[in-house]
């Protein structure tokens, strides 16, 4: 079993969460039940994955919790893009975000590697 708290993807998952509520605070408020929550949902259930996998008795559930992870960044990833094109985004916040999530998509690729 893995303890989530110590793994780098966790940690960077951890941080782009609190960067998304950060920047979703200044989004337009009809906008609160709409990209602004499905932005924070995703951003939680890429860490939410990572810890679940950790938490479950085997490799092999982790594996397929991190390919949740992959779904939910990658879901995340198209809404930064939504978001930037709508103006709620900045371009710098949207490419300190984008960078981050393209680095804990290829971690947690070459994490799932490694457990096959």
């Amino acid at each position: 079993m893995h303890r989530f708290k110590d793994l780098q993807i966790w940690q960077k998952g951890r941080n782009v969460t609190k960067r998304i509520y950060e920047v979703t605070k200044t989004f337009p408020k009809d906008e609160q039940f709409g990209i602004t929550a499905q932005m924070r949902r995703a951003s939680i259930s890429i860490i939410s994955n990572i810890a679940e996998g950790c938490g479950r008795k085997s490799d092999a559930y982790l594996k397929t919790f991190l390919t949740y992870t992959l779904g939910s960044a990658a879901e995340l990833e198209c809404q930064c893009i939504i978001a930037n094109d709508l103006e709620y985004l900045s371009n710098a916040d949207f490419e300190e975000i984008n960078k981050e999530l393209i680095e804990i998509q290829k971690m947690t690729m070459t994490f799932i590697e490694k457990l096959k």
